[in-house]
């Protein structure tokens, strides 16, 4: 569990999600990947389900939540278990430079892609050069 920041790589704050659920919390491995008008954030949450994805953004945070069921009945009696099952959760801090009001997300393959486009004025753009 960690809150990170994305966007804006000399932030050096670092803040901590508390969670208020109960049970086993896997932090999916991401790669971030910055397009002229996005940036890409994909997740590895194998298992889901898209309905059982959170993605919340709140005072400059960024947080995606999946829920995963149990796979087996509750009292099931292992000889051996080596696979564990708990929830997915990760945040992030993002910059100013983020339009937030057009973040989304899709999920496919158990990946979660979420958009985050860029603000006009962090977009990079061409100046048109005049002759006189």
């Amino acid at each position: 569990m960690s809150t990170e920041t994305i966007a804006d790589p000399r932030s050096s704050e670092v803040a901590k999600t508390e969670h208020t659920r109960s049970g086993q919390y896997y932090r999916p491995h991401v790669d971030i990947v910055e397009q002229a008008e996005e940036l890409l954030v994909r997740a590895d949450m194998p298992g889901l389900r898209a309905e059982d994805i959170d993605v919340q953004f709140e005072e400059g945070t960024l947080a995606i939540h999946g829920r995963v069921a149990p796979r087996q009945p509750a009292g099931t009696n292992y000889l051996q278990r080596e696979y564990g099952v708990g929830d997915y959760y990760r945040s992030f801090q993002v910059s100013e430079h983020i339009d937030v009001s057009r973040i989304h997300a899709e999920y496919t393959d158990g990946v979660l892609t979420l958009h985050l486009p860029k603000t006009e004025a962090v977009k990079p753009r061409k100046i048109a050069v005049t002759a006189k």
